[in-house]
């Protein structure tokens, strides 16, 4: 028996995450199309300009936005921040130091900690 192997696709919001892209900022024929699992393999190995100039500059989606401040995603609607960030406009954040994100970096740092202490302690049960 011939097995038939279906192509598998994926939606363009789904690809752009798995890209760590902003789809708005996305050409369009990437936001109107479908991406194939071989297509999406290729643009990570071999990222397009536009690819690479969205990684670099932005705008950039809530997680990356979060991962470059070092806070969470919560953190960062608790701070304000809703929309797509630019690498500047990260930047600039960075440098005002405003409040919220100093505080939000804390309670990051803590709930990192916190999970630290509690793998280390699982690991202790395991031996």
């Amino acid at each position: 028996m011939k097995s038939h192997q279906n192509t598998q696709t994926m939606k363009p919001a789904t690809a752009a995450k798995k890209l760590g892209v902003y789809l708005p900022a996305t050409p369009s024929e990437f936001q109107e199309g479908v991406v194939s699992r071989a297509e999406l393999n290729e643009l990570q190995a071999n990222p397009p300009q536009w690819l690479q100039d969205l990684r670099q500059n932005g705008p950039h989606p809530r997680p990356v936005v979060a991962a470059r401040l070092g806070v969470s995603i919560a953190g960062l609607a608790r701070g304000g921040v809703t929309e797509a960030l630019t690498t500047e406009q990260i930047e600039a954040l960075r440098e005002d130091g405003p409040e919220w994100l100093e505080k939000e970096r804390a309670t990051q740092a803590e709930v990192r900690k916190e999970a630290a202490r509690i793998k280390e302690k699982k690991q202790g049960q395991e031996s």
